[in-house]
């Protein structure tokens, strides 16, 4: 199971969501996912994500209006744990 690790952008300012979040993904594992709690959606971060090797899925947040969940590698999201 994955390690669940939330980092909350919403009430930064630009650029800082982005800087934020890609420093995060750097320190990222492959036994971990990120969920980046944002008020909008991060459009210029999916590139750079592609381009860095992770995948990523957008969803409504339960706390902020969107989380992207992030992951190391390609296919489907994996499972969270504890």
């Amino acid at each position: 199971m994955a390690r669940l690790r939330i980092v909350d952008v919403s009430e930064l300012e630009p650029p800082e969501p982005l800087t934020v979040a890609l420093e995060a993904v750097r320190e990222l594992s492959g036994d971990e996912l990120l969920v980046l709690r944002h008020r909008r959606e991060p459009f210029p971060l999916y590139t750079m994500l592609a381009e860095m090797g992770f995948s990523y899925n957008v969803r409504k947040g339960t706390v902020t209006p969107v989380e992207v969940v992030i992951w190391l590698g390609r296919g489907e999201v994996p499972r969270a744990g504890a």
